[in-house]
């Protein structure tokens, strides 16, 4: 049977294609190449080094959020986490999170389900995180006289992001406490628009909850607290460094500022790595400190390919070095998919 057009990747491919044109269509490509003869290659080994320390930590936080579950090995955790990254930048829809979840379940015998429910509560830690970034930032980042727009516009997403997690918080914490309640409510609100859908998520819901077991000891609180903090200081500081490769000197703000946007950037539907609107909005966030059009782009070039190259080149020889196909994995999730449709 063929396979129908992936809609959302298409649409994706087209977002970044539109967000690419308005990037390009005024660049001096002799001036772009001139920014990046300025870069100097001594910044580069310890950004990508920085890079890689940030999805270590990552594995060290997934294994505390693992915890209720089972001792998982950091041999495990953190090649899984890698080739997650590696299939995001690579997979469309975001399948990375399926992948990382069904490449750990595999080496840990534990459920994909179980697995993924973990990486809920991962990235509501991130959510979480990046909002104390973008509250620092609001406090602490002085932008050039003229630039004050951006940081009203920034300060609005941040009240507008904070009230979304909020929410999100408070209805896991009552799914959590108050299951059947809750689901009874979602149900009531559903049904008279969408009676067969209401059934669905009601079921969703129950299998979604039961498997999102969080940390209660204080250590184990703590770790995840100290780690989610470590990953965002090892991910803002190569952005410092790509800075200064091209002779950029701003204080560490200006690298928490830009950090805010590609955070946002990555939350619009776009093709597989994110191109485009990852270098859409790091332009537009070193635009706020008057770069000029073509350095603003050279640097987030860099700055995507650091995040771009290394993590695909690890992920794809971890792939190999344990015998997983991506084909398998891909219908792994469409079974899935399908099971719960």
């Amino acid at each position: 049977m063929k396979k129908k057009p992936d809609l959302k990747l298409w649409i994706g491919i087209g977002i970044s294609v539109f967000f690419l044109f308005l990037l390009f269509r005024k660049i001096d490509f002799s001036k772009l190449g001139a920014a990046f003869r300025e870069l100097d290659y001594r910044f580069i080994p310890p950004a990508i080094l920085l890079t890689f320390v940030s999805y270590y930590l990552r594995a060290v936080r997934w294994k505390y959020l693992l915890l209720p579950i089972k001792k998982t090995s950091m041999g495990n955790l953190f090649p899984s986490t890698l080739i997650g990254y590696m299939a995001n930048n690579l997979l469309p829809a975001r399948l990375g999170e399926f992948v990382r979840a069904y490449s750990l379940g595999q080496k840990e015998g534990i459920g994909t389900s179980a697995v993924f429910a973990s990486l809920v509560v991962d990235r509501l830690c991130d959510g979480f995180t990046i909002l104390l970034v973008l509250l620092v930032t609001f406090f602490t980042i002085k932008l050039p006289p003229g630039m004050e727009h951006i940081q009203r516009g920034l300060v609005t997403g941040g009240y507008v992001t904070f009230g979304l997690y909020v929410g999100v918080l408070a209805f896991l914490a009552l799914l959590k406490t108050r299951t059947e309640w809750t689901v009874r409510l979602v149900t009531r609100i559903l049904q008279p628009v969408a009676p067969r859908f209401a059934e669905q998520v009601a079921t969703q819901l129950r299998h979604f909850i039961s498997g999102i077991l969080i940390p209660s000891r204080p250590r184990e609180i703590g770790a995840v607290v100290v780690s989610s903090l470590l990953i965002w200081a090892s991910a803002i500081w190569p952005v410092d460094l790509v800075l200064r490769s091209f002779g950029v000197a701003l204080p560490i703000t200006a690298s928490m500022f830009i950090m805010v946007f590609l955070v946002f950037a990555v939350m619009v539907p776009a093709s597989p790595g994110f191109v485009g609107t990852y270098h859409f909005a790091c332009v537009t966030a070193l635009s706020a400190f008057e770069l000029r059009s073509e350095k603003a782009l050279s640097i987030a070039l860099v700055t995507h390919g650091l995040s771009f190259f290394p993590v695909i080149v690890a992920g794809l020889y971890c792939v190999w070095r344990d015998k997983l196909s991506l084909k398998n994995i891909s219908a792994a999730n469409d079974s899935q998919s399908g099971a719960s449709a």
